[in-house]
């Protein structure tokens, strides 16, 4: 059963408002379309560029297995996280809220902010390199710009729920659109790739290649997401009874794993677009996403190369900057029961990610901004113990989730997840540490 006391939901201007039919079958799983999508371009933000096309040209097709284990891992805590949402009534944030005490939760709140800020530097650094590629425009101006585009957002808004959605699909399938037809020109060798899904030990022993991974795990298991997606699965208005909830995670749980197969098919393209163009030629010191983006054209014979992966870069950059807003909102929300203006929402997290973009590209130019991607990236990645545990402990208790607690075999599986997780981080700390 869910909570006696269930708080105002957040994202209340859009709770409930996505009609899902009565009948079983394929229309639930339509109604139900949308919510992992939103998900799943948390998964191929501009920071997982930099992180693929670093790994890709450094080390050829070895690291495919980290975004094989990475996808699995989100599937499955997004799976848990839909659960929340639906059998609890509560997203995650007002989950900590109730089940913590007043200190930890603000902590964790801290914590969620720290990694929605990093998420953002990672939009506003891949959409201002994507405006320079395109047009020309200096990196300064680029990441100043990107501050305009909560315009873009709140004009999505004003049309529902299911209209945002319906945007973000059209961009995610540009984007898949733009990667199918540079792997058609890179033509990879396919048993490399096969031998690539499958981990070594080295990933982990060689310090290099280590750093990569957690850059990879962040960028592909995003905090915030957790957040999100407890959330906006309440945006269908599901039958409340034993029966309706039943259906309605089946169905989120479909949507979410969906939508995250098409992140693993763009991520992987990233990096076996960089293996097979530089990494075989002997470029593996191609880290820049804007040299990669000077390389492809000659490199595969195609002008158009270039130009579409940087269509697909800005498309990236679009819609996370989306998703991120929504999560951002979400989290204040959820924790401090405080609900600002949405503009003013995004001018503080923006203006927060904006200032140490600005002074990074005007000191370093276009190889800080890649190191500064990165860095987001390995940002997140040490947030999600703190967003991964208290979603764990949470859909594993039957006093919160009912008879919807999570089985015996999924709490385990989430339990691995979570200690893989802190161990990598951890590995990465101690190596930080140590130089």
């Amino acid at each position: 059963m869910p909570p006696l006391h269930t708080p105002t939901p957040s994202l209340a201007e859009s709770f409930r408002t996505v009609a899902v039919p009565q009948r079983a079958g394929w229309l639930g799983l339509r109604a139900f379309l949308g919510p992992g999508f939103l998900v799943a371009v948390g998964y191929m933000d501009p920071g997982n560029w930099a992180t693929d096309i670093a790994g890709g040209s450094a080390f050829g097709y070895t690291l495919l297995a980290v975004i094989l284990l990475s996808n699995l891992m989100a599937m499955l805590l997004q799976a848990l996280s839909a659960r929340l949402g639906i059998a609890a009534g509560l997203d995650l944030a007002q989950a900590c809220r109730a089940q913590y005490p007043k200190p930890v939760a603000m902590a964790l709140w801290v914590l969620c902010e720290i990694a929605i800020i990093a998420c953002d530097l990672a939009e506003v650094l891949g959409t201002a390199i994507a405006l320079k590629l395109l047009f020309g425009l200096p990196l300064p101006w680029g990441v100043v710009i990107t501050a305009l585009d909560v315009f873009l957002i709140l004009a999505l808004q004003r049309y529902g729920f299911r209209k945002l959605e319906a945007f973000i699909i059209a961009l995610l399938a540009i984007i898949a659109g733009c990667f199918a037809f540079e792997l058609l020109l890179s033509q990879p060798s396919m048993p490399d790739v096969l031998r690539g899904l499958i981990p070594t030990p080295e990933i982990v022993t060689d310090p290099a290649k280590l750093y990569i991974a957690i850059g990879i795990l962040g960028a592909t298991v995003m905090p915030h997401n957790l957040y999100l997606h407890s959330s906006i699965v309440q945006t269908r208005a599901f039958d409340r009874t034993d029966a309706g909830r039943r259906s309605a995670i089946k169905w989120a749980t479909v949507d979410s794993t969906v939508a995250l197969g098409l992140a693993f098919f763009i991520n992987a393209a990233i990096l076996i677009l960089a293996a097979s163009t530089f990494h075989v030629a002997g470029r593996t010191d191609v880290a820049e996403i804007d040299e990669a983006y000077r390389l492809l054209a000659p490199m595969l014979g195609a002008g158009l190369a270039s130009t579409l992966f940087a269509v697909a870069l800005l498309a990236a950059g679009q819609n996370s900057t989306v998703t991120g807003t929504l999560a951002g909102q979400i989290v204040m929300e959820g924790f401090l029961r405080l609900k600002l203006p949405f503009w003013l929402r995004r001018v503080i997290t923006r203006g927060l990610a904006i200032v140490p973009a600005v002074l990074v590209v005007a000191a370093a130019g276009d190889q800080g901004a890649t190191q500064l991607l990165i860095l987001s990236q390995v940002i997140l990645s040490l947030q999600l113990p703190f967003a991964v545990v208290p979603l764990v402990r949470f859909t594993g208790d039957a006093r919160l989730m009912g008879a919807f607690a999570s089985p015996a075999w999924m709490r385990t599986l989430a339990w691995v997840v979570a200690t893989v997780i802190i161990g990598l981080n951890a590995t990465l700390l101690i190596g930080m540490v140590r130089g």
